[in-house]
């Protein structure tokens, strides 16, 4: 049974850093790819980057680039989201999600998904 927790989420000044995890269960990284998603109050949810073994890192909002740090733990079949210089902006639920070997951008491209945890950028 493929199961995803996400954990991480907080409060944090604008300027400020955060690290999201997400463990995987039910299945092992090597052959899966995981994303980020997001979602803001009133907003579609968007991907953010991904990660993959065979298809490598993909960044799927420039806002992110140069601040948003992805990768991920074949041991402890984790992926970690790091995320550096927030702004309110990047207040939102953010969502690990799973799909097989490649990945895409389209959230309804991901079967599995965690229950999400929230970022809040505000001073």
């Amino acid at each position: 049974q493929v199961q995803l927790v996400e954990s991480g989420g907080g409060l944090v000044q604008p300027g400020g850093s955060l690290r999201l995890s997400c463990v995987a269960s039910g299945f092992t990284l090597d052959d899966y790819a995981i994303a980020w998603f997001r979602q803001a109050s009133g907003k579609e949810r968007e991907g953010v980057v991904c990660i993959s073994r065979i298809s490598g890192t993909s960044y799927y909002q420039d806002s992110v680039k140069g601040r948003f740090t992805i990768s991920r733990d074949e041991h402890t079949n984790t992926v970690y989201l790091q995320m550096k210089t927030l702004t309110p902006e990047d207040t939102a639920i953010y969502y690990c999600a799973t799909r097989v070997r490649f990945c895409n951008r389209f959230r309804n491209e991901y079967p599995d998904w965690g229950q999400g945890t929230q970022v809040t950028v505000s001073s």
